[in-house]
């Protein structure tokens, strides 16, 4: 026989760690777990077998009685190992609360998320497709770039309004597994990388709906601060111990992105920034500009994943170049493939990886080096190699480029820097494999400055595990262009529009695909029907049987098809005003009203629908006495919340009083039946549980702010959570 075991923990229960406790529902929890359960109202806690809200001593578990028909069941064989009591620390922790989000999901995310109010954009920025720039409203010196990579949920044309933080967790859950993953790798890997312009994290602009990367922005960019020497000769032998001084850091920053599996893939001048103490920093931003841009003009070039030739290919990279981009060969191919492109001289056998980030950090060194005559000497490389292609060996033009490349070095800095001369040469090699790393980079840099004897108390490890594959962020998910989605679905020309239950409906009376109503009316797709028949105001809603009922003030219930919405039945016979209505489901459908008079009416919903309620009785009166304004239903018996302060249950069956529940202390004016629990809300600002085993009172939620007392007008209970609304025009969540 197997031994009787907690339901949270599964562990055997025992008379000396898991103890068995009995809750007032008639199950049995161990005293460890009972501890560990969420208490969500004072004075309850929810059953973990039967999930109903029990009444919960504030003594906590011990002061319930022990299941001792369990406990005799236990082996007494003081030879037996007992349970662990570690185990129960580990318990779970049941949270029974339904929410849009995990709580796992919102915590990886929320520390990313900057508050709404904590960026100030500056007008007219970003419109050339680049980023956006501003600064903290804390600290407006401080200057920060905005790139997007997710776009918010729009609630223009919708009866929701989202908060902030709502709508960016929305943003973030909507997107494609793999986007989410690589920005959320660029986040955590970015906080570990030095030389870097710090990731600041994720605003929402809700102006124009945008999701953005925010990052700090230096006041002076590389491009600004030597954009001369970079148009005219370069910096030269006279300026090699400042480039040397630039490369080191340049590796240093390119390294520690490699450290966390990060290849950039492309590198532009306007990716490199200078902080108050002249050292080099990567803005992480303008890299993820620069590949959108080299994406863009791949995609261009493709034109629907078409075969290109040599020509086009080099009027491609000529473009691109003349932006002083620099992207490595095998990036280019490997964007080709992506894209569906089949290039005409076919494809490299060499893959992205580190060395990619070599070839791209060897040209902007050059390009400082050399000038803009090495640029102009890339491009006519390109140009001739894409006429010539088919004629001549690629390779082996390539190999003539690198020479040239050579030649205009020993022209600007002389022979005697033969290892930097060779060092570039090698970082320009076709193969990717070939390359030098970037650590020995930093150390032919580095000898510009030091001599080698004092470079070798200088132990530099290895930086990265070549095995280990990177992330190539031009590839990922950030740099690629989405897919526009069109806001309109179109099927043979017809199209598709919403009705008020949600379902699509074209333009020839089909009925589509049912959609959630709360996405409809997200999303604006919902149409709305004014249904007029009332005199006066209409105090309650209830749907059943295709039919939806409404009562009003002018004493009378209306009956509505919910097929076309239209009239069709008035239930007549109130001398007071009309309440509350409630829809009864059970072997014979009825409609209940209740008037403020006291009365309460039952209504037959079968056709054909009557003139006279089939049953209708009144409820005793006293100098208190204001009506009923609220109805609820379980079962055989109606709960009814008067103006007495009391509520009171009725059998349906002869319309007698069963049970009278007092506690609050003005009028009851909403009721609700949940999971075998009474929710009543009052005009006295409080929400009162009961249990409907017994009609005992549960727990009481008050809450008193500065000493104002603001009536619940209605509340619902959906599983374990309460929805109320006040009479200050708030919505609380319990």
């Amino acid at each position: 026989m197997e031994m009787p075991e907690c339901p949270v923990c599964l562990q055997s229960y025992d008379s000396e760690y898991t103890i068995p406790r009995v809750l007032a529902c008639g199950h049995t929890c161990c005293e460890s777990c009972l501890l560990n359960l969420p208490h969500k109202f004072p004075g309850t806690i929810r059953c973990p077998a039967c999930t109903v809200l029990v009444k919960y001593r504030p003594q906590g578990p011990s002061s319930l009685p022990k299941n001792i028909d369990l406990l005799r069941l236990i082996d007494p064989d003081p030879r037996k190992p007992h349970n662990n009591p570690k185990n129960f620390n580990s318990a779970p922790h049941l949270d029974f609360i339904p929410r849009a989000w995990s709580d796992e999901f919102y915590c990886l995310w929320k520390e990313y998320i900057l508050p709404q109010d904590a960026v100030l954009v500056e007008p007219k920025s970003g419109e050339d497709g680049g980023a956006c720039f501003g600064c903290l409203s804390q600290s407006r010196s401080q200057r920060v770039s905005l790139v997007q990579v997710g776009s918010l949920i729009s609630d223009d044309d919708s009866v929701f309004k989202y908060g902030y933080v709502v709508r960016v967790i929305k943003c973030l859950s909507g997107m494609k597994e793999e986007e989410r993953d690589e920005l959320r790798f660029i986040l955590r890997g970015s906080s570990k990388v030095s030389k870097l312009c710090r990731v600041l994290g994720l605003w929402g602009d809700v102006e124009d709906g945008s999701l953005c990367i925010v990052c700090e922005r230096m006041n002076q960019s590389l491009l600004e601060s030597l954009g001369a020497l970079i148009d005219e000769d370069g910096m030269g032998n006279d300026g090699l111990f400042g480039l040397a001084m630039m490369g080191m850091e340049m590796c240093e920053a390119l390294i520690g992105f490699n450290q966390q599996g990060l290849i950039l893939g492309c590198l532009g001048f306007s990716c490199f920034s200078f902080d108050d103490f002249g050292h080099v920093l990567v803005d992480l931003n303008e890299v993820l500009v620069i590949g959108r841009k080299i994406v863009k003009s791949v995609v261009e070039v493709g034109c629907g994943g078409r075969r290109i030739g040599d020509k086009e290919m080099g009027v491609l990279l000529s473009d691109v170049l003349k932006r002083n981009l620099f992207f490595s060969p095998e990036l280019l191919f490997q964007l080709l493939k992506k894209e569906g492109i089949e290039a005409e001289s076919g494809e490299t056998r060499h893959l992205v990886g580190y060395g990619s980030d070599v070839w791209s950090l060897a040209c902007i060194l050059l390009g400082l080096l050399i000038g803009r005559k090495f640029n102009e000497e890339l491009v006519h490389y390109i140009c001739f190699v894409s006429t010539k292609a088919g004629e001549e060996n690629s390779l082996g033009m390539y190999m003539g480029w690198v020479e040239k490349v050579s030649s205009l070095l020993e022209n600007k800095i002389g022979s005697e820097f033969v290892s930097l001369q060779q060092m570039f040469c090698q970082c320009l090699n076709f193969d990717s494999g070939n390359r030098p790393l970037l650590t020995d980079v930093w150390r032919c840099m580095r000898e510009l400055i030091i001599k080698c004897k004092f470079d070798k108390m200088i132990k530099c490890k290895e930086a990265v595990n070549l095995e280990n594959e990177g992330h190539c962020l031009v590839l990922g998910e950030l740099c690629w262009l989405p897919k526009g989605r069109l806001s309109t679905e179109e099927k043979g020309g017809l199209l598709a529009v919403e009705n008020c239950n949600g379902t699509a409906i074209d333009q020839t009376g089909e009925t589509g695909v049912t959609k959630d109503l709360v996405e409809g009316l997200t999303e604006g797709n919902i149409k709305f029907k004014d249904m007029q028949g009332h005199l006066d105001c209409v105090t309650g809603l209830a749907v059943g049987g295709g039919f939806l009922f409404s009562s009003s003030f002018d004493k009378s219930v209306h009956v509505w098809s919910l097929q076309d919405f239209s009239h069709v039945h008035t239930f007549k016979g109130h001398e007071h005003k009309v309440m509350a209505v409630v829809y009864v489901d059970e072997e014979q459908p009825l409609c209940i009203s209740g008037d403020s008079g006291g009365g309460i009416f039952v209504w037959s919903t079968s056709f054909p629908l009557g003139q006279e309620p089939t049953k209708k009785w009144n409820e005793p009166k006293d100098w208190r006495y204001s009506g009923i304004h609220a109805l609820a239903i379980l079962g055989k018996y109606l709960y009814t919340g008067s103006g007495d302060k009391t509520i009171k249950v009725w059998s349906l069956l002869d319309g007698a009083l069963s049970c009278t529940m007092n506690g609050h202390k003005s009028v009851v004016s909403t009721l609700a039946v949940c999971n075998g629990v009474l929710y009543s809300g009052s005009w006295d600002g409080t929400i009162r549980l009961w249990s409907l085993s017994d009609h005992s009172l549960l727990t009481v939620l008050e809450e008193v702010s500065m000493g104002n007392v603001y009536s619940v007008l209605s509340l619902t209970a959906h599983q374990h959570t309460i929805v109320a609304a006040h009479e200050n025009g708030s919505i609380k969540v319990l």
